[in-house]
């Protein structure tokens, strides 16, 4: 793991006026546009010591295994045990761990094994609308914990939306960073 100071993916999305934009990247031109664009951190699969030379923003990565990340995205697809020996790694290492929640049975038993500081909602498009999933699993999010929403926002009507129930960051494509920040945030 890295011996970065802990709490800085977590920082950045619980610090300043409203919901904080991860922009999703491919590669260090991404990075550059998003951080340009105004994303406060990045979400890679990968590449991470690359997209630290590109622009000085917290990097959430996919990968465990990759090193340099500030934070790591841990799904749930393991049985306990395996679960929360990942988790305890990752958190042990110095590291953040976001816990990727994708349904009301996974959020109670990451919340009862884990009691994570930062949750990962992922909207489904179970009833043709992604942000809905999201609305529905947020209510079970205890208070004092960071959520991250993964809806496929790509208008800033939606980006405020989330932002006016609680949710503290979004995760949005590189390519849309300029269009939901802009120039002013959005009006909430």
């Amino acid at each position: 793991m890295n011996e970065r100071p802990t709490r800085r993916f977590s920082q950045a999305i619980a610090e300043g006026d409203g919901i904080s934009v991860v922009a999703r990247v491919g590669g260090t031109a991404d990075a550059e546009s998003a951080a340009k664009s105004g994303a406060d951190a990045l979400l890679t699969a990968g590449g991470v010591d690359e997209l630290r030379t590109a622009c000085d923003l917290p990097v959430l990565c996919h990968d465990e295994a990759a090193a340099g990340a500030d934070a790591y995205v841990l799904r749930t697809n393991h049985g306990d045990e395996e679960l929360q020996r990942r988790y305890y790694d990752v958190v042990d290492g110095g590291g953040e761990c976001v816990v990727q929640v994708d349904d009301e049975e996974e959020l109670e038993r990451v919340l009862e094994l884990l009691d994570p500081e930062i949750v990962l909602l992922v909207g489904h498009d179970h009833d043709g609308e992604r942000v809905d999933h999201v609305l529905r699993l947020l209510p079970d999010v205890p208070a004092g914990k960071l959520v991250v929403a993964d809806t496929g926002a790509t208008h800033r009507d939606e980006v405020a939306g989330l932002e006016r129930v609680g949710v503290d960051a979004v995760i949005v494509a590189a390519a849309d960073v300029a269009s939901l920040v802009g120039d002013e945030p959005p009006d909430v």
